[in-house]
Protein backbone atom coordinates (compact mmCIF):
# COMPACT_ATOMS: atom_id res chain seq x y z
CA UNK A 1 0.00 0.00 0.00
CA UNK A 2 2.73 2.53 0.95
CA UNK A 3 4.20 1.80 -2.50
CA UNK A 4 1.22 2.08 -4.43
CA UNK A 5 1.04 5.60 -2.61
CA UNK A 6 4.78 6.41 -3.37
CA UNK A 7 4.33 5.39 -6.98
CA UNK A 8 1.32 7.41 -7.13
CA UNK A 9 3.22 10.30 -5.23
CA UNK A 10 5.99 10.56 -6.72
CA UNK A 11 5.79 13.38 -9.27
CA UNK A 12 4.50 15.74 -6.76
CA UNK A 13 7.53 14.47 -4.41
CA UNK A 14 9.98 14.87 -6.83
CA UNK A 15 8.73 18.22 -8.10
CA UNK A 16 8.73 19.21 -4.27
CA UNK A 17 12.36 17.66 -3.35
CA UNK A 18 13.88 19.99 -6.64
CA UNK A 19 11.96 23.20 -5.20
CA UNK A 20 12.91 22.81 -1.57
CA UNK A 21 16.68 21.85 -2.99
CA UNK A 22 16.74 25.34 -5.40
CA UNK A 23 15.11 27.39 -1.95
CA UNK A 24 17.25 25.55 0.29
CA UNK A 25 20.94 26.80 -1.91
CA UNK A 26 19.11 30.43 -1.73
CA UNK A 27 18.67 30.22 1.72
CA UNK A 28 21.95 29.10 3.09
CA UNK A 29 23.65 31.67 0.74
CA UNK A 30 21.76 34.40 1.99
CA UNK A 31 22.25 33.22 5.84
CA UNK A 32 26.09 33.33 5.51
CA UNK A 33 25.48 36.77 3.77
CA UNK A 34 23.63 37.70 6.70
CA UNK A 35 25.93 36.28 9.09
CA UNK A 36 28.92 38.07 7.46
CA UNK A 37 27.07 41.21 7.29
CA UNK A 38 25.90 41.12 10.98
CA UNK A 39 29.57 40.22 12.29
CA UNK A 40 30.81 43.04 10.46
CA UNK A 41 28.10 45.52 11.76
CA UNK A 42 28.99 44.48 15.22
CA UNK A 43 32.77 45.33 15.04
CA UNK A 44 32.10 48.65 13.75
CA UNK A 45 29.80 49.22 16.80
CA UNK A 46 33.07 48.08 18.95
CA UNK A 47 35.27 50.49 17.30
CA UNK A 48 33.03 53.47 15.82
CA UNK A 49 30.11 53.40 18.19
CA UNK A 50 26.74 54.57 16.49
CA UNK A 51 25.04 51.10 16.92
CA UNK A 52 21.69 52.11 16.63
CA UNK A 53 21.98 53.47 13.38
CA UNK A 54 24.29 50.80 12.15
CA UNK A 55 22.11 47.88 12.97
CA UNK A 56 18.95 50.22 11.42
CA UNK A 57 21.10 49.95 7.96
CA UNK A 58 21.53 46.46 8.33
CA UNK A 59 18.10 45.25 9.10
CA UNK A 60 17.04 48.19 6.17
CA UNK A 61 18.98 46.08 3.99
CA UNK A 62 17.89 42.31 3.70
CA UNK A 63 14.10 43.54 5.16
CA UNK A 64 12.54 43.01 1.54
CA UNK A 65 14.13 39.54 1.13
CA UNK A 66 13.60 38.06 4.70
CA UNK A 67 9.98 39.43 4.71
CA UNK A 68 9.58 38.03 1.03
CA UNK A 69 10.68 34.58 2.34
CA UNK A 70 8.71 34.87 5.33
CA UNK A 71 5.28 35.22 3.46
CA UNK A 72 6.09 32.65 0.81
CA UNK A 73 6.69 30.11 3.73
CA UNK A 74 3.33 31.50 5.13
CA UNK A 75 1.24 30.44 1.77
CA UNK A 76 3.40 26.81 1.65
CA UNK A 77 0.85 24.85 3.50
CA UNK A 78 -1.78 26.42 1.78
CA UNK A 79 -0.42 25.26 -1.83
CA UNK A 80 -0.01 21.68 -0.44
CA UNK A 81 -3.70 21.76 0.63
CA UNK A 82 -4.51 22.53 -2.91
CA UNK A 83 -1.96 20.23 -4.97
CA UNK A 84 -1.10 17.63 -2.47
CA UNK A 85 -4.02 17.15 0.51
CA UNK A 86 -7.04 17.75 -2.15
CA UNK A 87 -5.98 15.40 -5.36
CA UNK A 88 -5.58 12.60 -2.74
CA UNK A 89 -8.63 11.10 -2.38
CA UNK A 90 -10.69 13.38 -4.90
CA UNK A 91 -8.86 12.32 -7.88
CA UNK A 92 -9.89 8.78 -7.00
CA UNK A 93 -13.18 9.41 -6.70
CA UNK A 94 -13.56 11.29 -10.09
CA UNK A 95 -11.61 8.42 -12.09
CA UNK A 96 -13.19 5.57 -10.37
CA UNK A 97 -10.25 3.95 -9.35
CA UNK A 98 -10.96 3.94 -5.91
CA UNK A 99 -13.65 0.87 -6.62
CA UNK A 100 -10.36 -1.27 -7.72
CA UNK A 101 -8.57 -0.86 -4.46
CA UNK A 102 -11.59 -1.70 -1.80
CA UNK A 103 -12.42 -5.17 -4.02
CA UNK A 104 -8.74 -5.82 -2.71
CA UNK A 105 -7.87 -6.73 0.31
CA UNK A 106 -6.76 -3.30 1.40
CA UNK A 107 -9.48 -1.72 3.64
CA UNK A 108 -11.14 1.69 3.64
CA UNK A 109 -9.28 2.96 6.49
CA UNK A 110 -5.74 1.18 5.84
CA UNK A 111 -6.00 2.85 2.70
CA UNK A 112 -7.28 6.40 3.67
CA UNK A 113 -4.86 6.24 6.82
CA UNK A 114 -1.39 4.71 4.51
CA UNK A 115 -2.45 7.98 1.98
CA UNK A 116 -2.88 10.44 4.81
CA UNK A 117 0.35 9.13 6.62
CA UNK A 118 2.40 9.35 3.32
CA UNK A 119 1.50 12.63 2.13
CA UNK A 120 0.57 14.34 5.25
CA UNK A 121 4.29 13.63 6.87
CA UNK A 122 5.73 14.55 3.77
CA UNK A 123 3.73 17.85 3.56
CA UNK A 124 5.24 18.23 7.30
CA UNK A 125 9.10 17.87 5.88
CA UNK A 126 8.90 20.26 3.70
CA UNK A 127 7.52 23.38 5.47
CA UNK A 128 9.83 21.76 8.55
CA UNK A 129 12.83 21.57 6.14
CA UNK A 130 12.19 25.38 4.60
CA UNK A 131 11.30 26.74 8.35
CA UNK A 132 14.42 25.51 9.40
CA UNK A 133 16.41 26.69 7.41
CA UNK A 134 14.95 30.04 7.21
CA UNK A 135 14.84 30.64 10.62
CA UNK A 136 18.49 29.90 10.54
CA UNK A 137 19.31 32.47 8.02
CA UNK A 138 17.44 35.27 9.30
CA UNK A 139 18.40 34.79 13.11
CA UNK A 140 21.05 37.89 13.26
CA UNK A 141 18.03 39.65 11.25
CA UNK A 142 15.44 38.57 13.78
CA UNK A 143 17.47 39.24 16.78
CA UNK A 144 18.44 43.07 15.58
CA UNK A 145 14.74 43.05 15.22
CA UNK A 146 13.33 42.01 18.49
CA UNK A 147 10.09 41.27 16.85
CA UNK A 148 8.90 37.41 16.55
CA UNK A 149 5.45 38.30 17.27
CA UNK A 150 4.71 40.16 13.86
CA UNK A 151 2.59 37.82 12.17
CA UNK A 152 4.18 36.60 8.93
CA UNK A 153 7.68 35.86 11.17
CA UNK A 154 6.18 33.86 13.97
CA UNK A 155 4.21 31.73 11.22
CA UNK A 156 7.65 31.08 9.35
CA UNK A 157 9.75 30.54 12.05
CA UNK A 158 10.31 27.34 14.09
CA UNK A 159 7.98 24.35 14.70
CA UNK A 160 4.37 26.17 13.83
CA UNK A 161 4.89 25.99 9.99
CA UNK A 162 5.09 21.90 10.54
CA UNK A 163 1.75 22.01 12.21
CA UNK A 164 0.07 24.18 9.50
CA UNK A 165 0.93 21.76 7.14
CA UNK A 166 -0.20 19.31 8.93
CA UNK A 167 -3.27 21.14 9.12
CA UNK A 168 -3.73 21.89 5.46
CA UNK A 169 -2.81 18.79 4.37
CA UNK A 170 -5.66 17.21 6.48
CA UNK A 171 -8.08 20.43 5.47
CA UNK A 172 -7.80 19.61 1.74
CA UNK A 173 -8.00 15.76 2.23
CA UNK A 174 -11.31 16.43 3.92
CA UNK A 175 -12.50 19.35 1.79
CA UNK A 176 -11.92 16.53 -1.01
CA UNK A 177 -13.79 13.72 0.10
CA UNK A 178 -16.91 15.89 0.82
CA UNK A 179 -17.21 17.94 -2.22
CA UNK A 180 -15.92 15.03 -4.73
CA UNK A 181 -14.37 17.36 -7.16
CA UNK A 182 -10.97 18.79 -7.21
CA UNK A 183 -11.20 22.38 -8.59
CA UNK A 184 -13.96 23.74 -6.45
CA UNK A 185 -12.23 21.63 -3.08
CA UNK A 186 -9.06 23.26 -4.18
CA UNK A 187 -10.35 26.70 -4.63
CA UNK A 188 -12.22 26.38 -1.04
CA UNK A 189 -9.01 25.06 0.73
CA UNK A 190 -7.07 27.82 -0.40
CA UNK A 191 -9.93 30.35 0.90
CA UNK A 192 -10.40 28.48 4.07
CA UNK A 193 -6.34 28.38 4.73
CA UNK A 194 -6.45 32.03 4.06
CA UNK A 195 -9.39 33.04 6.11
CA UNK A 196 -7.48 30.67 9.52
CA UNK A 197 -4.06 32.37 8.76
CA UNK A 198 -5.82 35.80 8.91
CA UNK A 199 -8.34 35.03 11.89
CA UNK A 200 -5.78 33.25 14.34
CA UNK A 201 -3.17 35.76 14.34
CA UNK A 202 -5.39 38.42 14.98
CA UNK A 203 -8.65 37.00 16.86
CA UNK A 204 -7.07 33.60 18.71
CA UNK A 205 -3.39 34.87 18.85
CA UNK A 206 -3.64 37.65 21.43
CA UNK A 207 -5.89 36.02 23.85
CA UNK A 208 -4.23 32.58 23.58
CA UNK A 209 -2.62 33.77 26.96
CA UNK A 210 -4.02 36.04 29.61
CA UNK A 211 -2.23 39.68 28.30
CA UNK A 212 -0.09 41.94 30.86
CA UNK A 213 -1.02 45.04 31.11
CA UNK A 214 1.44 47.67 32.08
CA UNK A 215 2.57 51.78 31.17
CA UNK A 216 4.81 52.58 28.74
CA UNK A 217 6.83 56.23 28.99
CA UNK A 218 6.83 57.80 25.37
CA UNK A 219 10.54 58.49 25.17
CA UNK A 220 12.29 59.23 21.68
CA UNK A 221 13.12 55.63 20.82
CA UNK A 222 9.50 54.49 21.54
CA UNK A 223 7.65 57.48 19.62
CA UNK A 224 10.20 56.25 16.63
CA UNK A 225 8.81 53.38 16.04
CA UNK A 226 5.49 54.90 16.10
CA UNK A 227 3.68 54.71 12.73
CA UNK A 228 0.34 56.18 12.90
CA UNK A 229 -0.59 59.04 15.27
CA UNK A 230 -4.28 59.46 15.38
CA UNK A 231 -5.97 63.21 15.54
CA UNK A 232 -7.14 62.74 19.15
CA UNK A 233 -3.96 61.34 20.60
CA UNK A 234 -4.33 57.75 19.14
CA UNK A 235 -1.03 55.78 18.44
CA UNK A 236 -0.71 52.63 15.90
CA UNK A 237 3.13 50.65 15.29
CA UNK A 238 4.28 50.88 18.96
CA UNK A 239 7.20 48.98 19.78
CA UNK A 240 8.98 48.27 22.85
CA UNK A 241 12.82 47.95 23.01
CA UNK A 242 12.24 44.21 25.06
CA UNK A 243 10.54 42.78 22.47
CA UNK A 244 6.83 42.65 24.10
CA UNK A 245 4.02 41.83 21.50
CA UNK A 246 2.18 44.94 22.22
CA UNK A 247 -1.70 43.80 21.61
CA UNK A 248 -3.49 46.69 22.01
CA UNK A 249 -2.55 50.52 23.03
CA UNK A 250 -4.16 53.15 24.70
CA UNK A 251 -4.88 57.09 23.78
CA UNK A 252 -1.41 59.10 25.09
CA UNK A 253 -2.16 60.32 28.71
CA UNK A 254 0.35 62.92 29.97
CA UNK A 255 2.00 62.90 33.71
CA UNK A 256 -1.11 63.52 35.23
CA UNK A 257 -2.75 60.48 33.74
CA UNK A 258 -5.35 63.24 31.61
CA UNK A 259 -5.95 62.56 28.10
CA UNK A 260 -4.03 65.05 25.78
CA UNK A 261 -5.81 64.30 22.68
CA UNK A 262 -7.87 67.33 22.58
CA UNK A 263 -5.68 69.91 23.81
CA UNK A 264 -3.82 72.45 22.66
CA UNK A 265 -0.67 71.39 23.33
CA UNK A 266 -1.45 67.98 21.28
CA UNK A 267 -2.80 70.00 18.34
CA UNK A 268 0.39 72.21 18.24
CA UNK A 269 2.57 69.13 18.42
CA UNK A 270 1.13 67.51 15.51
CA UNK A 271 0.06 70.66 13.07
CA UNK A 272 3.45 70.34 11.43
CA UNK A 273 4.38 68.18 8.38
CA UNK A 274 7.91 67.70 9.91
CA UNK A 275 8.02 64.57 11.42
CA UNK A 276 11.11 65.26 13.88
CA UNK A 277 9.40 68.18 14.99
CA UNK A 278 6.29 66.31 15.85
CA UNK A 279 8.13 63.69 17.95
CA UNK A 280 10.41 66.30 19.40
CA UNK A 281 7.49 67.80 20.32
CA UNK A 282 5.76 65.07 22.10
CA UNK A 283 8.69 63.68 23.86
CA UNK A 284 9.38 66.84 25.82
CA UNK A 285 5.72 66.74 26.95
CA UNK A 286 6.07 63.63 29.41
CA UNK A 287 3.53 61.34 27.69
CA UNK A 288 2.58 57.60 28.01
CA UNK A 289 0.40 55.41 27.13
CA UNK A 290 -1.33 52.10 29.03
CA UNK A 291 -0.63 48.76 26.99
CA UNK A 292 -1.30 45.21 26.73
CA UNK A 293 1.79 42.79 25.58
CA UNK A 294 2.25 39.14 25.39
CA UNK A 295 5.84 39.13 26.97
CA UNK A 296 8.78 38.29 24.78
CA UNK A 297 9.67 35.50 27.09
CA UNK A 298 6.30 33.66 26.13
CA UNK A 299 6.99 32.69 22.14
CA UNK A 300 7.93 29.54 22.68
CA UNK A 301 5.09 28.77 24.73
CA UNK A 302 3.28 30.70 22.33
CA UNK A 303 4.69 28.34 19.26
CA UNK A 304 3.68 25.48 21.07
CA UNK A 305 0.20 26.39 22.31
CA UNK A 306 -0.56 27.21 18.45
CA UNK A 307 1.26 24.15 17.11
CA UNK A 308 -0.47 22.07 19.56
CA UNK A 309 -3.93 23.76 18.22
CA UNK A 310 -3.31 22.92 14.59
CA UNK A 311 -2.40 19.69 15.32
CA UNK A 312 -5.72 18.49 17.35
CA UNK A 313 -7.82 20.30 14.24
CA UNK A 314 -5.87 18.07 12.02
CA UNK A 315 -6.41 14.86 14.30
CA UNK A 316 -10.63 16.19 13.85
CA UNK A 317 -10.10 16.38 10.39
CA UNK A 318 -8.69 13.17 9.81
CA UNK A 319 -10.97 11.34 11.95
CA UNK A 320 -14.05 13.46 10.18
CA UNK A 321 -12.46 11.64 6.64
CA UNK A 322 -12.41 7.95 8.44
CA UNK A 323 -15.92 8.49 9.41
CA UNK A 324 -16.55 10.00 6.16
CA UNK A 325 -14.89 6.93 4.07
CA UNK A 326 -16.61 3.95 6.33
CA UNK A 327 -19.34 3.38 4.65
CA UNK A 328 -20.62 6.37 3.88
CA UNK A 329 -19.06 7.15 0.43
CA UNK A 330 -19.90 4.90 -2.11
Amino acid sequence: MIWLTWRQFRTQALAALAAVLLLGSYLVTLGLQIRSKHDSVLSQCRSHGNCPGLLASFTSQYYVQVSLLSYFLLIVPGILAMFWGVPLITRELELGTHRLVWNQSVTRKRWLLVKLGVVGLSSMAVAGLLSLLLTWAASPFDQVEADRFTPALFAARNIAPVAYAAFACALGVTLGLFIRRTLPAMALAAVLFAVVQITVPSVVRPDLVPPVRTSVQLTSSELATVNFLGQYGTVGGLKVPSGDWVVSTSPMFNSAGESIGHSAMYANCINTSVQSVTLSCLTKADLHVNVTVQPARRYWSFQWYESGLYALTAVILAGLCLWRIRGRLN
